[in-house]
C-alpha cells in the first residue's frame, strides 16, 4: 500500500467489487525454495473468502495449505508526464495505478468444494457474456470433468488484512489533475482516466 495517506483505499465493499470485476491476480507465498507466485483467476465465496485454483504441477501448490498468502489485484495503471499538469518545470514524472492486496490464511479445498469454485468462477464470467447461452460444467462428460478437476488444486483464501491503493493524482490541484486526465484519455488510457475523474476531492 502506498505510504501517502491521500492514496489509501479503505472501503472494503469497493475493494471487493474491484477484485470481482478484475477476476484475476497474483498469489504470493513463501516456500522452502524461496518466494513463489502464481497468476490465478478468483471468485468471492463470501464477503471475506476468495476461491481460486491452480495447476497441481505449479511449484506453489504443494506449499499453500495452511500458509499465509498474499493476493494482489492490479490495474489500470499508466505513466503520467509532468508536462501534462501545466504547473511549471519543477514537477516530476509519476505512475498512477489502482491496486488491492489481500492477506490471509489459505486452505486446500476438497473435490466437491473445488467443483463448486469452478462453477462459481465460470458463472461469474459467463454472466458478462450475455446474451450468449451460459456454459456450465453440467454440459461436460462427467468422466472428462473429473479428469480435469484432478489436474488442478483448489484453495480458499481467508482474508484477514485488506490494503488498497488508488494513486490517481489526488495530491495535485484539481485543474492539474483534470489536465493530466485529459492527456491520458487522448493517449487511449480511458480506464485510468475514468478512475482519475472519480478520485475524489483534489488538493487545493
Amino acid at each position: 500500500m502506498h505510504p501517502n495517506g491521500l492514496f489509501r483505499w479503505e472501503d472494503r465493499a469497493e475493494m471487493r467489487d474491484y477484485v470481482a470485476a478484475l477476476g484475476f491476480g497474483a498469489l504470493f507465498a513463501a516456500t522452502p525454495d524461496g518466494p513463489r507466485v502464481a497468476h490465478v483467476p478468483v471468485v468471492w465465496l463470501d464477503d471475506s473468502t476468495l476461491g481460486l485454483h491452480l495447476s497441481r504441477g505449479n511449484a506453489l501448490a504443494r506449499h499453500l495449505d495452511g500458509a499465509t498468502a498474499l493476493f494482489t489485484a492490479f490495474g489500470p495503471d499508466g505513466y503520467v508526464s509532468p508536462d501534462w499538469y501545466g504547473l511549471g518545470t519543477d514537477e516530476v514524472p509519476t505512475w498512477n495505478y489502482v491496486a488491492v492486496e489481500l492477506e490471509g490464511t489459505i486452505r486446500r479445498m476438497d473435490r466437491e468444494q473445488l467443483r463448486a469454485q469452478v462453477d462459481a468462477l465460470s458463472h461469474a464470467n459467463e454472466a458478462r457474456l450475455a446474451p450468449k447461452p451460459e456454459w456450465t460444467s453440467a454440459k461436460m462428460d462427467a468422466l472428462r470433468l473429473d479428469q480435469l478437476l484432478g489436474a488442478i488444486a483448489g484453495f480458499r483464501l481467508e482474508v484477514q488484512a485488506w490494503r488498497g491503493t488508488r494513486k490517481l493524482g489526488q495530491n495535485k490541484p484539481a485543474a492539474a489533475r483534470e489536465a493530466a486526465t485529459d492527456a491520458l484519455e487522448a493517449q487511449g488510457r480511458r480506464a485510468l482516466a475514468h478512475w482519475m475523474r472519480n478520485a475524489g476531492t483534489a488538493a487545493s
